[in-house]
């Protein structure tokens, strides 16, 4: 497989997110899905809806969540509706809970760990996708990026237990924590292969906490903010994220890397790319 072309700037503003998404001449036709992460309840890491808006805009797209697996205010589709609109994300683009009138199957033949992937019914309605993901740690994952974005992000409530127990959605939280990166991996390749070539990522390195945006209680960032980047390739695009993160000369990294190292999050890319959802193997091309 060819280098993937991977697109990187060190200004991080609104402004910034469009002009990564313009660098990869992507065609997303029709109806464009927008994967945002809409944030716990408490969380003061996730980006604002403000931030995502431009990008949003450019593709005309519709902000689409799906529902946690765990407690809290995200849970259910009445709970993520008043999250959504507290949180700012019905004031600046159409929304819509994909898994609030159930969920749908995506096959996943060659999958390592599971066949079928769980997902928001409403992802039938769409043509393409924008996955705007904020680059961070997670308390499991690792790391959380683009694969964790199209994988256990774009779960339903129930898929998003049936990847945690690698196929068994009982063993949510006591699965294999190798057979669970794995998971995210197969998931993340059904996903890449619903809307193959009518799909772009942006990752945005800001705010990177050592915990996930899904908590409600979460540590202040130790790293300093590193920038944007952006491609058609998930797998490149979060192994330049975490090779940047190693690159830093900020001595908060040490935090963020014990994370990720500890979680062996980098299985996650390593299992995606053995997929061929895409290579770990890119050129960084600064704006």
């Amino acid at each position: 497989m060819a280098k993937a072309k991977v697109y990187f700037t060190r200004e991080i503003t609104p402004e910034a997110v469009v002009r990564m998404l313009d660098a990869l001449g992507a065609q997303l036709p029709g109806k464009v899905a927008v994967k945002v992460h809409s944030g716990e309840v408490g969380n003061q890491n996730f980006l604002r809806p403000d931030f995502m808006k431009p990008a949003i805009d450019r593709v005309k797209g519709t902000v689409v969540e799906c529902n946690t697996a765990y407690a809290g205010k995200r849970n259910t589709a009445k709970a993520h509706w008043e999250t959504m609109k507290s949180h700012g994300w019905t004031d600046v683009a159409k929304v819509d809970i994909l898994d609030e009138e159930g969920d749908m199957e995506l096959p996943i033949p060659g999958g390592k760990q599971i066949q079928v992937n769980y997902v928001g019914g409403h992802m039938a309605n769409y043509d393409s996708m924008l996955v705007l993901s904020h680059f961070k740690g997670h308390p499991m994952g690792g790391f959380g990026g683009a694969l964790k974005n199209i994988s256990i992000g774009l779960a339903s409530a129930y898929g998003k237990a049936y990847i945690h127990g690698a196929g068994e959605p009982e063993k949510i939280w006591t699965a294999d924590h190798t057979a669970f990166l794995e998971s995210m991996a197969d998931a993340a390749s059904s996903i890449a292969e619903r809307f193959a070539g009518k799909i772009a990522y942006v990752n945005v390195m800001k705010n990177m906490s050592v915990d996930c945006d899904c908590c409600a209680v979460a540590e202040d960032p130790a790293i300093a903010d590193i920038g944007i980047l952006s491609s058609l390739d998930p797998v490149a695009l979060d192994q330049a994220c975490l090779d940047l993160v190693y690159q830093s000369d900020d001595p908060g990294k040490a935090h963020l890397l014990e994370r990720i190292e500890s979680r062996n999050g980098v299985h996650t890319v390593e299992a995606a790319a053995a997929l061929h959802v895409g290579t770990r193997e890119y050129e960084l091309v600064e704006l």
